[in-house]
């Protein structure tokens, strides 16, 4: 049987059910991977790293891959047509706009009487799995972990590549990024497997390191689980029960239950998943706009919060804190909606994971799953001091400020030659803004 494998967010050949249970099924295994038709209204980090994610998977298989540039379902009923493909493999995706593409590519396939398969997914464990007792899905976080935990995931599986009859690349269509990116991107499951390796060496230190915003504490490998370059099954193999390694753990899992909550609540993506908070007082972002653009530039006056909006832009990623922070001074400070904040991030982080970003922003605006009271509004000042303590995090992003040593540099306004560098002055007063983001919150408690 001629089958083709359409390549999504598992752009890898180990560890992907999928792709083997393909190659056992089919006597020739075509691929194809398609640039989807946004990309290029993302920044060019973004672009470059879904395009060094093909091309490293590209040059992993052994007659190379397939690539094509436009809607997914024209694309993949197109190839099928021409090269008579009779079944197309691909791993099922739980998240709102993945579900909606493999249907539109499942009708185009009909027409044609070819058939889909969809297998697996991107998560240890399928969104929808763990459910509480009388088979809803549950809503807060401890509780979940506790039944994934407990459900435990399948195995790692291997691919012999020698193996599969590999069919040669019927179409080569490359994305053409919209300009280049500032460093080389460099992305692939190869390299997915050495930040891995390099991590385990300090996974010991997890617990106590990765909240750190001045150290490499994190795994890092955000990135590979969002391209799917590497599966979770693949990190929790391997993982086990230090303090640091349980954490890890935990994170995965928090990954896991964002998935689950976004499968069961799909329209979360772009909107709210406590709904009275929609009913919440905003500033308008065209009316306010320079204060936006000072919060998207890394210009607001506030250190910890410029320096992670400037590693966001220059670097393509953000330290988890760090995206703590800024959301909510973005949702508490300046009283802009979180979709506003998730779009920015959707533009530029090369990590991007749907269900993780609507529900990261969503935890931190108040308005999500299992999330931080609206009333816990960050302190920027406050969580500079404890995150980057002797303030390199924020000196490495923030020229103006390397003039200042040590901690003084996350209030430089309280120094004589704080503005010295061209450091702009603070947007609006934390203090302020606070009490009048619990105003707010007070109009719309029932």
């Amino acid at each position: 049987m001629k089958s083709l494998f359409w390549f999504r967010r598992d752009r890898r050949t180990q560890d992907n059910l999928a792709l083997k249970k393909a190659a056992e099924s089919s006597a020739e295994l075509h691929t194809l991977f398609v640039f989807p038709q946004w990309l290029p209204n993302r920044s060019p980090l973004r672009q470059h790293s879904i395009l060094e994610s093909a091309r490293s998977l590209d040059a992993s298989l052994p007659t190379g891959l397939s690539v094509s540039v436009g809607n997914a379902a024209e694309e993949i009923a197109s190839y099928c047509k021409q090269h008579s493909i009779e079944r197309v493999f691909a791993t099922r995706s739980y998240d709102t706009t993945g579900i909606a593409v493999q249907e539109e590519v499942q009708l185009a396939l009909a027409e044609s009487d070819t058939q889909l398969e969809l297998i697996d997914s991107y998560h240890a464990v399928t969104p929808g799995t763990i459910r509480k007792d009388d088979g809803t899905p549950l809503k807060v976080y401890t509780p979940f972990y506790k039944r994934w935990y407990q459900n435990g995931w399948d195995a790692p599986v291997a691919l012999d590549l020698a193996s599969v009859s590999w069919a040669s690349p019927g179409v080569s269509r490359w994305f053409q990024p919209t300009s280049e990116a500032p460093f080389q991107v460099i992305a692939g499951e190869q390299r997915a497997l050495e930040t891995f390796a390099r991590f385990s060496e300090k996974v010991h230190r997890y617990h106590e390191d990765r909240n750190r915003t001045d150290l490499s504490g994190t795994s890092h490998l955000s990135h590979a689980l969002a391209h799917g370059e590497i599966h979770p099954r693949t990190l929790l193999a391997q993982l086990g029960d230090s303090d640091g390694e349980e954490v890890f753990r935990k994170e995965i899992a928090w990954r896991e239950f964002y998935a689950d909550v976004l499968f069961h609540n799909p329209h979360t993506l772009h909107d709210y998943l406590e709904p009275r908070f929609a009913k919440m007082r905003f500033d308008d972002p065209d009316t306010d706009s320079k204060k936006l653009a000072a919060w998207k530039e890394g210009k607001t006056g506030y250190p910890i919060v410029d320096a992670a909006m400037r590693q966001l832009v220059q670097t393509g990623w953000m330290h988890n804190r760090a995206r703590m922070i800024v959301a909510s001074f973005l949702v508490k400070d300046l009283h802009f909606e979180w979709q506003i904040g998730a779009r920015f991030f959707e533009e530029h982080l090369t990590d991007h994971d749907p269900a993780s970003n609507s529900h990261g922003w969503q935890w931190t605006a108040g308005c999500g799953t299992d999330a931080s009271p609206y009333y816990r509004v960050f302190n920027p000042v406050l969580q500079g001091e404890k995150f980057d303590p002797k303030g390199d995090y924020v000196r490495k992003f923030v020229p103006e400020l390397r003039h200042i040593s040590g901690p003084a540099v996350h209030q430089p306004w309280l120094l004589v030659d704080g503005d010295s560098g061209g450091y702009p002055p603070r947007i609006v007063d934390h203090a302020s803004e606070r009490d009048e983001a619990l105003a707010r919150l007070e109009e719309i408690k029932v």
